[in-house]
């Protein structure tokens, strides 16, 4: 499981200074593609190509109220989390405020209340899990938990009873996301594919403090990286 982080300065032809520079956020990808049509799950997959020389042949696009919904579809009972967070300005902590942003009111956005170790967290808590970045350890950590997440379901989904409504539970989920993968493919293969293997190797790029503080192109700050090394790190994990 490889996860890119969204401030990581890239090239974006057709859009960055020249050909050399690398002077925008890979989050600003999507937001460019969106302009275009609606094509921001496919610029990002062109510019992680560009840059990184992977091919992404399927994705899978959720927003905020789809994941929860999701989450809350497929485990009813909710999904068993041992919740970890950084320091917090130096200091432990035993639990944290997060947003709460489903919850949002009239422009208010509460918080919520996530204490450290295991529990069930239904589908808005592991949302609100996953997106914290306020503890020490900031986006990088915020990384960690989506793919401390992303492992949780993918293993506790063998359990069967996780799929009580069998594919009926799967085409809502299809239903809610934007994807170009085929439903029969999901129904034949998806799961399968998603929950094989033994153990899930995770890889952040860039690994923590393995950047330079730089900013792009509109002045926002971003992290500079070695792209040669990290290409052969995606080589040597099979995804070149």
């Amino acid at each position: 499981m490889v996860s890119f982080m969204r401030d990581t300065l890239v090239n974006i032809p057709g859009y960055s200074y020249n050909d050399y520079t690398y002077d925008l956020k890979l989050n600003t990808s999507f937001n460019l593609g969106e302009q275009d049509h609606n094509q921001g799950a496919d610029m990002v997959r062109k510019t992680l190509k560009h840059n990184f020389d992977i091919d992404i042949k399927y994705y899978v696009m959720v927003d905020f109220e789809t994941f929860a919904e999701a989450i809350d579809t497929l485990f009813p009972n909710g999904v068993k989390m041992d919740a970890r967070f950084a320091t917090i300005d130096g200091e432990a902590v035993s639990s944290v405020e997060v947003p709460d942003d489903l919850r949002m009111k009239d422009g208010v956005v509460p918080d919520q209340t996530i204490k450290v170790g295991e529990q069930m967290m239904d589908g808005r808590t592991l949302l609100n899990y996953a997106r914290f970045r306020k503890d020490d350890e900031g986006d990088y950590g915020r990384t960690v938990r989506q793919q401390q997440v992303m492992e949780a379901i993918m293993s506790q989904i063998k359990d069967p009873t996780k799929l009580f409504t069998g594919s009926a539970a799967i085409g809502k989920i299809y239903a809610l996301t934007s994807t170009n993968v085929s439903f029969p493919f999901v129904l034949q293969k998806g799961l399968s594919v998603m929950t094989s293997g033994k153990g899930i190797d995770h890889v952040t790029i860039p690994e923590n403090g393995d950047w330079v503080d730089d900013y792009d192109m509109y002045s926002g700050q971003g992290l500079a990286i070695d792209f040669d090394k990290y290409q052969k790190r995606l080589s040597k994990l099979g995804l070149r």
